[in-house]
């Protein structure tokens, strides 16, 4: 699978109607679902969690779990539903993660670790990746970064997703924890220098393509988070600068136009306009019409009677009220 691009899990954010929408904007892009964690999929609605447009692939699922016979019916569940990886999540640092015992806080478990890697790997054949920190709380020392890469790395986990911070566990909101450790690009190279024959893919702290092309010369792939979710737009460039890819690339207008079918399915299926355009925000960023397209979704698209004319409405340079 080519990773070189791809769009972090983001709880809340992620869903299936925000990945349609980036679909439309990019072709190449891999996706990812929000995390789900495996009592959801054990115990709740299979269906809801893993539905899916097809037009999503390369689509990957982000699991949230410790026990490796959940997460390997899990991702059994996953391959059945056509996803294209499993990735495992131990960079969380929320404290609601935490007391289920999974996210950041396995770090300090590199053998549970690589149990939960092997179960999931010899229950599917697709990818099982794992997506983590560079280290939490005081255990931030490099040789126990090593440890945790290299425990997990014999377990047949062949591409590691590092956002190059720390995690405080205690003391920081998980926003701060995107925001308070600081960024350490060269311990994430250091780890694709100790494991050449691994894939490591960066995240954290890249806001620009002109960023992300830069990384990708160090690394096998770039991921963005919430750079790619508030300035959507930026994605149309990512197919024609990173993938080569002669497609012409959409306009703003035009990727509106793309969405309308997909609305209306959804507006039929009794879906409010709001949980559609809440992802689309950000379309206009940065350019004149930006605050008329925002305040006027965020001001009629949860009305019942909202439709696809409240959408047109919104458009920069739409006359009306």
């Amino acid at each position: 699978m080519d990773r070189r691009f791809s769009v972090a899990p983001m709880l809340d954010w992620t869903d299936r109607h925000c990945r349609y929408f980036l679909r439309l904007i990019s072709r190449h892009t891999l996706l990812y679902t929000e995390m789900i964690t495996t009592g959801a999929l054990l115990h709740g609605d299979v269906e809801r969690h893993l539905r899916y447009d097809a037009s999503e692939h390369p689509l990957a699922v982000q699991l949230g779990g410790s026990e490796p016979d959940d997460l390997a019916r899990c991702a059994r569940l996953a391959e059945e539903w056509g996803y294209d990886e499993v990735n495992l999540n131990v960079g969380c640092p929320s404290e609601r993660v935490q007391n289920g015992a999974f996210g950041a806080c396995l770090m300090a478990e590199p053998r549970l670790v690589a149990d939960c890697v092997k179960a999931m790997r010899d229950a599917v054949s697709i990818p099982v990746t794992v997506k983590h920190r560079i280290g939490i709380d005081a255990r931030d020392s490099y040789p126990e970064l090593l440890d945790f890469v290299g425990t997990v790395a014999e377990a047949g986990c062949e591409v590691f997703i590092v956002h190059a911070r720390k995690a405080w566990l205690s003391g920081l909101s998980p926003k701060e924890n995107r925001e308070v450790p600081p960024l350490r690009y060269e311990v994430v190279a250091d780890l694709k220098r100790d494991f050449p024959e691994r894939q490591f893919v960066l995240n954290g702290g890249i806001q620009t393509l002109d960023d992300a092309e830069t990384h990708l010369h160090t690394f096998d792939g770039v991921m963005l988070g919430r750079a790619a979710y508030h300035d959507p737009y930026l994605l149309a460039e990512v197919d024609r600068r990173i993938y080569a890819d002669p497609h012409p690339v959409p306009s703003r207008a035009d990727i509106v136009e793309a969405f309308i079918p997909y609305v209306e399915t959804q507006l039929a299926a009794g879906l409010r306009l709001n949980h559609l355009t809440r992802h689309i925000l950000g379309l206009f960023q940065n350019i004149p019409g930006a605050r008329h397209w925002r305040r006027h979704l965020s001001e009629h698209a949860h009305r019942p009677d909202a439709g696809i004319l409240t959408l047109l409405a919104a458009l920069p340079g739409h006359n009306a009220a």
